[in-house]
């Protein structure tokens, strides 16, 4: 698997910030952010169970533009196949 790091944060001095890859291989997003808070989780439940293996993060809203940044690479990487 070999991921291109698109952004972290920008407005976070920690190297453990909100970051944003894709998968070179298939287009997949990968994400690394904040831990939702049970209330948003129990909220998300609401739409439909949560299995364990996968898990309810936050990006903040400020990261909009480096999600779409991600969102059209991923794009231009599925349109090659």
């Amino acid at each position: 698997m070999a991921l291109r790091f698109i952004a972290k944060d920008p407005n976070t001095g920690s190297d453990q910030s909100p970051t944003v890859w894709i998968d070179e291989g298939n287009g997949d997003l990968v994400l690394q952010g904040w831990k939702a808070d049970q209330e948003t989780t129990d909220e998300c439940r609401q739409a439909g169970s949560i299995p364990e293996h996968e898990a309810v993060v936050r990006i903040p809203a400020r990261m909009t533009a480096i999600v779409r940044e991600a969102c059209d690479a991923a794009d231009r990487r599925t349109e090659l196949r």
